[in-house]
């Protein structure tokens, strides 16, 4: 199961709620952060007077970096849910990727090469919030900052993916509780099928 959305959309508090909520509800779960660094490698541009990760490495070299350490995340995310037998609940997936190459100027092809190893996630649900709410949310924690215009062209790219008809799609403008109660019902109306332990159907939200 995976969670994607724009920076600010509030993926990984969700996806953590959702799978605390997954585990107490019968279906054991295991939260996975799937970042690629572009925060960390941005403030090591910083600290080296540089503006930002892509000034620092070139916009292919971040690429290119950002895509193998999304593999990586990924990749481990989806091997420890066999070996442990949980449901893999992740803030990112492949699709986050071929937004940023896009965004970028660059060519998906071979993103799209590297994670062809992957399976579809169950589900995929698509965090919506306006680029201004989301910029709001990104300034106040404090840590990086967004562009308005590249919250904006993030947005159009996720919704321009050929996988984006499959998504569920969930407003994420309200308030994170709220937020929550609909993701909650979105799993309900599916089964969650990759946990040996799991019910065939998840319990009915308290």
């Amino acid at each position: 199961m995976a969670l994607i959305g724009i920076d600010g959309a509030g993926k990984s508090t969700q996806a953590r709620w959702l799978a605390d909520w997954l585990t107490a509800t019968g279906t054991p779960a295991r939260y996975h952060r799937n970042a690629a660094g572009r925060v960390f490698f941005g403030k090591v541009a910083r600290r080296l007077g540089r503006r930002d990760a892509e000034d620092l490495l070139g916009v292919r070299g971040f690429l290119l970096v950002e895509t193998l350490l999304r593999w990586l995340v990924i990749a481990r995310a989806l091997l420890l849910s066999r070996l442990t037998g949980t449901v893999a609940v992740m803030d990112r997936y492949t699709y986050c990727q071929y937004t940023s190459i896009t965004v970028r100027g660059g060519r998906q092809r071979w993103a799209r090469a590297l994670f062809a190893a992957f399976p579809k996630p169950d589900l995929v649900l698509y965090l919506a919030v306006a680029p201004a709410t989301a910029q709001e949310r990104v300034e106040a924690r404090g840590k990086d900052h967004e562009e308005l215009s590249y919250l904006a062209a993030c947005d159009a790219a996720y919704r321009a993916l050929p996988e984006a008809a499959g998504f569920t799609i969930v407003d994420a403008s309200g308030e994170p509780p709220a937020v929550q109660a609909e993701l909650r019902r979105a799993v309900l109306r599916q089964p969650v099928p990759h946990s040996p332990r799991a019910p065939r159907h998840l319990l009915p939200i308290g």
